[in-house]
């Protein structure tokens, strides 16, 4: 067997874009890396607070899986890690497991970080990122939305320093209100003042520091620096005025040292209940990270593969949980950060990765009186910016079926918990597929004049023919759609005794089931009952192919155009295209 190095730089990218590494890319990554580096240090302790693992996680969700989408990945500023909503997807299957703190919570979180690994890795050795098309975008849009509302929710009690429970909205906002009572005053201080910093930092700072004189490229790295100000400030306040013996809730000891090496449960029981779940991060997490990818990438007029990039996260998924990690995926912020700081190519990432293994060495000691209510509010900052409402109005606007999906996708989510809400998202997303593909858009259509086109009999004036009705199908005839295309054409004839030719006119038509081929064939024996004459034209190569190995054709009553043209000539008596006696009206829509 001949050896292909195409084929392996398609699997190993590393191997396309490293060959033509140099220093100017060395340079510019390094800078990215380091600007990403203060960006995630204290969002990966965040996060993975959020999934409700200790601290260290999140650093070591942050070193190995960018390290390996490095090496697997097609995205030249995909930025790997924690991010909040698979956090969020996290908190919420493994709190059914176990309790918060104890180790079989880790161990699960290890496990379902592998399980989304090998689904991962499963869908793109057999190419099934096309699944990822079953979630709409408004649908995920409405989900991400709920789901940052949930995330900033569950950090308010950190912000007060109190103690309060639940998965959905109405039970977080029940136990802040019965809660609420038992406020801390020095934790409240510290949270509201850092969520009103980093507010600051992310809208203000940047144009107050371009009008001071600041370069553009320094302004920006302090602007992504505001967290880390932040977690510095509040740490020293809690150490020097003894905040922690006031109540403040401080981060306590986070071990110092390199991942260690770990290994998922390798029971059938834990399995089984982690699995459902894992495939739902799997999508989500792919969605989001090759929305941004492709994004990206575009501004660059690079491209990624889809297919590839499931292997890229799958790998960064199994690196997660051999490293004491949990669920990863590319995430929008960093990423978009990762860019515009000058990232050239995956090795930024890697750099990244030492420069968070750095930390987990020799800083982690600092982070001891380190307050929740700052990694809280670090939190909130961060998933308000995916609230976004304005898909409602979109939706309304353009579709009232979108409209439908996202409301409720919303609704579900915020109401009965995150498992809940991407389940019904994606059955509303393939639901809303049906219910539009099982309505196609039929129109019955006549000679524009003056040419050989055929359009709307509603929208154009066009040239018809009492005994020729030609119906065109906009839509791929299958078993949600067949009966109504029979019931629209059976309509038609019902009370026109003139009618001797149904032409189908099938130009969308890329596919017909079997259930729609036997659709046909009924269609086809009650015209003819009805002294009705059933034809075809414009049929596509692969239908026509199919068709031709089916009974259909031979027992059809009429013929098979090549040209609706060329069939109204036929049974119209239409000989060369008549001369256009007026202006046909303008062409809005076929």
């Amino acid at each position: 067997m001949s050896f292909d190095p195409k084929s392996l730089k398609r699997y190993l990218p590393i191997l396309d874009w490293g060959s033509k590494y140099n220093s100017s890319t060395f340079a510019n990554d390094g800078i990215a890396a380091i600007i990403v580096t203060i960006m995630l240090i204290p969002q990966s302790l965040a996060y993975a607070l959020l999934a409700g693992l200790p601290a260290q996680m999140g650093l070591y969700a942050s070193i190995l899986p960018l390290v390996a989408y490095a090496i697997f990945g097609t995205s030249r500023a995909l930025a790997v890690g924690p991010v909040a909503v698979v956090s969020l997807m996290t908190a919420s299957v493994v709190g059914n497991m176990a309790l918060q703190g104890t180790a079989e919570y880790a161990a699960a979180a290890i496990t379902l970080a592998f399980l989304s690994g090998l689904v991962l890795l499963a869908m793109g050795i057999f190419r099934l990122g096309v699944f990822a098309n079953f979630l709409s975008h408004p649908v995920i849009a409405g989900f991400i939305t709920a789901s940052g509302i949930l995330i900033a929710a569950s950090q308010v009690k950190h912000i007060f320093g109190i103690s309060a429970g639940g998965h959905t909205l109405p039970e977080r906002l029940i136990g802040l209100w019965e809660n609420i009572g038992s406020t801390n005053f020095f934790t409240l201080v510290i949270g509201v003042a850092a969520t009103s910093f980093l507010f600051w930092v992310r809208k203000g700072l940047k144009p107050l520091l371009l009008e001071k004189g600041v370069s553009p490229r320094m302004a920006d790295i302090a602007a992504k620096a505001g967290p880390v100000a932040a977690v510095v400030v509040t740490t020293l306040l809690t150490f020097v005025l003894g905040l922690h013996n006031h109540g403040v809730k401080i981060v306590g000891e986070v071990p110092r040292g390199l991942p260690p090496l770990t290994l998922p449960k390798f029971s059938l029981d834990v399995w089984g209940q982690l699995f459902g779940a894992s495939i739902l991060i799997s999508i989500i997490g792919f969605v989001e990270s090759v929305s941004v990818a492709q994004t990206l990438a575009a501004k660059k007029r690079q491209r990624i593969v889809p297919d590839q990039e499931l292997i890229g996260l799958g790998a960064s998924n199994i690196a997660a949980a051999v490293s004491g990690g949990y669920p990863v995926t590319g995430g929008f912020a960093r990423s978009v950060v990762n860019f515009d700081a000058g990232a050239e190519t995956p090795a930024a990432g890697a750099f990244t990765a030492i420069g968070i293994a750095l930390a987990a060495l020799f800083l982690t000691p600092l982070l001891y009186f380190l307050p929740v209510a700052t990694l809280a509010a670090t939190i909130i900052v961060a998933v308000l910016s995916l609230v976004d409402f304005s898909i409602l109005k979109t939706t309304w606007g353009y579709s009232k079926a979108d409209f439908a999906a996202v409301l409720a996708t919303i609704l579900l989510t915020l109401g009965f918990g995150v498992e809940t809400g991407v389940s019904s998202g994606v059955i509303l997303s393939i639901g809303l597929h049906l219910y539009k593909t099982s309505r196609p858009h039929v129109a019955e259509v006549g000679l524009v004049p003056g040419t050989e086109h055929f359009r709307n009999i509603k929208r154009h004036e066009v040239l018809t023919k009492p005994e020729l009705v030609t119906i065109r199908v906009d839509e791929s005839l299958y078993f949600a759609n067949a009966r109504f295309l029979e019931d629209y054409i059976l309509d038609r004839i019902a009370d026109d005794q003139a009618i001797k030719h149904i032409v189908l006119m099938c130009p969308a038509v890329n596919e017909i089931d079997t259930s729609a081929l036997e659709t046909l064939e009924e269609i086809n024996r009650r015209l003819s009952d009805s002294g009705i004459q059933l034809h075809l034209s414009e049929v596509k190569g692969p239908v026509m192919d199919r068709l031709q190995k089916s009974h259909f054709l031979h027992d059809l009553t009429g013929q098979v155009f090549l040209s609706q043209f060329a069939a109204m000539k036929a049974l119209g008596d239409v000989t060369t295209p008549p001369p256009a006696t007026s202006a046909p009206k303008p062409i809005e829509a076929a």
